[in-house]
């Protein structure tokens, strides 16, 4: 069948608001919402249909609304809809506190959950009944009146805070300015994007700005205010977080538990704060030799470079130095030329074959609209996805959004957003998920393309890794749609994908050079695969960082001043060192304000699992169809409706284990 005879079932949404309409839909939402809760409330007689089925089918036909109104603050050009945006997040998420407050509420559910027969349910729907009443609880539900008011007054606070952090990261336009021979070493082509102020060129903290500099830039002072000035913006969101680190410990304590992290891992994998510390502790003590030995290499080259230059060498190797030196090593040990390498991977090229290796993984097909796109913004692109196991039939998948260069107020970091999930409609027809990919990779210049950098190509394939899981979703109920699993399960998918980018073949089949078309040469594949894990070890000990100041601060029944705790763990940790500066990078760390929680180290722990599903089902054979098919129905299509312990084992035929995420590391 020709992709011009694929027509979606489903239109794509509209993207058309106004800031008064995005705030009167958020009211509307919420006194409909309000009304399904007083009838859930007045339910003599409890019953799956009367009381679970209303209150799913209304969340699933509700979600892209509620998604799309929150979503415009992250990718809008306009200032007014951005902050109106933000404005009726606050109006959903008080009311969503509100709503889980509801006493009256959880009292049929409960009801409910005592009277059916649970093993007369579908699995899907005995989950979503015991999640939502256990929901409750941990919302206060079950605490005397006074406790329940001062839960719901903290929970209110902390939506608040978390806001706040996010839209100061994101409405974020600090810049710091050099004069060119302060940039010596930068690539032309990041140079010369850069704005002129003064005579001086003015480098933002976007990525595209600040990572070349942090690389490339000869100046070791030119680093570190590079460094220092993005570790140190956004002031204003030291206090936010050490007030929410306040609440959140003062939230645990009246739900009863010790800590937070407590509260929090409850409803993980690793079920506990005990669980999560001797995992990063056990793993900081196999990486740390490793790193010590990857650091004294990286200490021996700066000594070299600050010798040939006829620099002072102070025998200290600080945190700003990092990008610099691990580049250097590349370009000398590997003569791996990063520029060079890019020119292979021109965006537009690199997302046509990228998108063909999902086609034949998954059995997919991606369309894009060029004429009839529906977006909020011109550079968007847009394509319609869809299900080729019948080839002869193919069946509509979701529509799937790529937002990829930086703009003035745009989300600044990586990062996919589910903006519909999928579900099964009252009728049995299927309602399709919707998901956006926002990036910040460079726009082209009238010279070149956008030219992606190969942990750029890497960043592309994790993100698009929780694309696809959100496509694949095939779930009855939205709440388990896609994504919607633990959040130290979540990254699996989007880390196992990576694996794809390092590749032999498949890093071939993935380039085209810019001018010429020609693939990358066998020996740059060769030499650039071998620097997978060159300083993997670093790498990983700076993860750490962020994962033990993550459950440290929110385990701790003592106050931590933040400042001291993340330059002196840094250095403990990371094994780089502060030199004169006092750092704050946790004033941009905005997972620990918006999700991960007590939840960072799940970066580090589903590595475990993405690596052991690579090497079982696909090392050998990266493109396996069958496999592919197999892992997207097992694993993506379930989203959170079953356990995800049980995915993995029948997935992989026996326990998950962790030999061959030892084996990655390099400490097996």
């Amino acid at each position: 069948m020709s992709t011009k005879a694929l027509i979606p079932p489903q239109q794509a949404p509209s993207w058309k608001t106004t800031p008064a309409e995005i705030l009167k839909q958020a009211q509307d939402l919420i006194d409909r919402a309000k009304s399904l809760d007083d009838e859930l409330a007045s339910v003599e007689s409890p019953s799956i249909a009367n009381v679970l089925e209303r209150q799913a089918q209304f969340n699933n036909a509700n979600a892209l609304l509620e998604n799309q109104l929150t979503f415009q603050q992250h990718v809008s050009e306009d200032k007014e809809i951005r902050d109106a945006s933000t404005q009726a997040e606050k109006l959903l998420r008080d009311f969503g506190i509100e709503s889980q407050q509801r006493e009256d509420v959880y009292k049929s559910f409960q009801t409910l959950l005592d009277t059916v027969v649970l093993d007369q349910l579908a699995p899907e729907t005995k989950r979503y009944l015991e999640k939502t009443v256990r929901e409750y609880k941990r919302n206060g539900l079950g605490l005397p009146v006074e406790d329940r008011l001062e839960v719901k007054e903290i929970q209110k606070k902390l939506s608040d805070l978390s806001l706040k952090f996010s839209k100061n990261l994101g409405e974020n336009t600090e810049y710091i300015l050099f004069t060119e021979e302060e940039l010596e070493g930068v690539p032309k082509d990041t140079v010369e994007q850069f704005a002129k102020v003064d005579g001086k060129l003015k480098m933002t903290f976007k990525y595209p700005d600040l990572f070349p500099v942090l690389k490339f830039a000869k100046s070791a002072e030119t680093r570190k205010r590079a460094f220092i000035g993005d570790q140190n913006k956004n002031a204003d969101n030291e206090h936010l977080l050490v007030e929410a680190i306040k609440l959140r410990k003062q939230l645990a304590k009246k739900l009863g538990y010790e800590t937070f992290s407590d509260y929090v891992l409850e409803e993980r994998m690793a079920k506990d704060t005990k669980t999560v510390k001797a995992f990063l502790e056990d793993l900081k003590t196999k990486l740390k030799p490793l790193g010590l030995k990857e650091r004294d290499v990286l200490l021996q080259l700066k000594k070299q470079d600050c010798e040939s230059r006829g620099l002072a060498f102070d025998n200290e190797y600080y945190v700003w130095d990092n990008r610099f030196y691990d580049n250097l090593l590349l370009e000398k040990e590997f003569q791996i030329d990063e520029q060079k390498i890019s020119e292979y991977f021109p965006m537009d090229s690199t997302i046509e074959k990228m998108l063909e290796f999902f086609e034949k993984l998954f059995n997919l097909k991606f369309v894009e609209q060029l004429e009839s796109k529906s977006t909020w913004h011109k550079d968007c692109k847009q394509f319609a996805v869809w299900n080729e196991d019948d080839k002869a039939s193919p069946q509509f998948v979701g529509w799937l959004y790529f937002d990829l260069h930086p703009r003035d107020g745009k989300y600044g970091h990586a990062a996919n957003f589910g903006i519909a999930p999928g579900y099964t409609k009252e009728d049995g027809s299927r309602s399709y998920p919707v998901t956006a990919l926002v990036c910040n990779f460079s726009k082209p210049t009238a010279e070149k393309p956008s030219l992606l950098k190969h942990d750029e190509v890497t960043t592309f394939f994790h993100e698009l890794g929780h694309g696809i899981h959100d496509l694949m979703g095939n779930t009855k109920y939205a709440k388990f749609h896609g994504t919607s699993v633990s959040w130290d399960f979540v990254e699996a998918p989007s880390q196992m994908l990576e694996y794809w980018t390092w590749s032999p073949n498949e890093l071939k089949q993935l380039s085209s050079h810019y001018k010429t078309g020609e693939r990358i040469p066998d020996d740059l594949v060769a030499q650039l695969v071998k620097t997978k894990h060159v300083n993997g070890g670093l790498f990983n000990l700076r993860q750490l960082h962020f994962g033990l100041f993550d459950i440290t601060v929110h385990s701790s029944e003592e106050d931590i001043d933040l400042t001291s705790f993340w330059n002196k763990l840094r250095q403990e940790t990371a094994l780089v060192a502060n030199g004169d500066t006092v750092s704050k990078g946790f004033q941009s760390f905005g997972h620990i304000m918006g999700g991960y929680q007590a939840g960072y180290y799940g970066y580090l722990w589903s590595q475990v699992f993405a690596a052991d599903i690579y090497y079982t089902k696909f090392k050998q054979d990266p493109m396996n169809t069958a496999n592919g098919v197999l892992y997207r129905d097992i694993v993506l299509s379930r989203g959170g409706s079953r356990d995800e312990m049980d995915n993995l084992k029948e997935l992989l035929g026996r326990e998950p284990n962790n030999e061959a995420f030892s084996k990655e590391l390099g400490l097996a």
